[in-house]
């Protein structure tokens, strides 16, 4: 958080500088609604009943800090009243006079920004496939890495650990191949499958991926068609021609998507 927080400041400040005052605030705002309030919170919140360690608070209370510093410019008065009340302060103290200064990100600030950013996206596939499939986030459930020689974030301690907590997992295990009953997704070029065994309807999700490939062929016949028109391809702004042709692509992944899912469901 404290890498995410150094790299967003410096964008900032040179937003600032640009004079661009609307961006600079979009990013403050998704700084501290997404990055601090929708992970890092969760990623640090403690189990049921168990209090949360004194480095932890003290460490996010101290980013809080350099969150309403931040944010200050934009919301003097609210902001003023919370830091007031984080920490004892003297008479005459004042976020909007106090001293802020935030380190220079560095390489591997980048560097864990973006395992961190890797590792967000296996939660939310994950989560995708509970939301997709109704499954209970209280439902335990099983990540296989597909491709033992490249497993990612998932061979750091830490964050498999985090991946663990937020996608409620029972375990993370690296397999050359997924198996059959396994809903797969991509990170990248890394592939992640989830075994859903019986927790699924492998009938139901069978007939509803062959009637979604159907509906497909449909789409795709009727770009096709479009294609086909030889008056539609020259007189058509070439831009307009270019995106047909990326739906009749993009159709065509999804089919071969479906395709596996059908397979994979046995």
């Amino acid at each position: 958080m404290q890498a995410k927080l150094n790299a967003t400041y410096a964008e900032i400040n040179d937003l600032y500088s640009k004079y661009r005052l609307n961006e600079a605030l979009m990013a403050a705002f998704k700084l501290f609604t997404d990055e601090f309030s929708g992970w890092y919170l969760e990623m640090i919140k403690p189990a049921y009943q168990t209090p949360i360690d004194a480095e932890t608070l003290r460490a996010t209370l101290d980013i809080f800090d350099q969150l309403l510093h931040i944010i200050h410019p934009f919301m003097p008065f609210i902001t003023e009243e919370l830091w007031q009340h984080i920490a004892d302060r003297k008479d005459g103290e004042s976020l909007m006079v106090s001293v802020f200064k935030t380190a220079e990100p560095t390489k591997k600030d980048a560097e864990l920004i973006a395992q961190v950013e890797e590792m967000k996206q296996i939660v939310s596939g994950v989560r995708a496939i509970r939301q997709s499939k109704n499954i209970s986030p209280r439902e335990p459930l099983a990540l296989q890495v597909v491709g033992s020689a490249k497993q990612g974030v998932t061979s750091i301690p830490a964050l498999a650990a985090i991946i663990v907590k937020l996608a409620g997992l029972s375990g993370i295990e690296a397999v050359a191949e997924k198996g059959e009953g396994t809903q797969a997704f991509l990170v990248g070029t890394d592939e992640y499958a989830v075994p859903l065994g019986s927790l699924i309807d492998t009938e139901a999700e069978r007939e509803k991926a062959e009637a979604e490939i159907k509906r497909l062929q449909g789409f795709m016949a009727g770009i096709e068609k479009k294609l086909q028109n030889e008056r539609f391809v020259q007189n058509a702004p070439a831009q307009v021609v270019e995106l047909e042709r990326k739906k009749l692509a993009d159709a065509q992944s999804k089919i071969a998507a479906l395709e596996a899912t059908i397979k994979s469901l046995g």
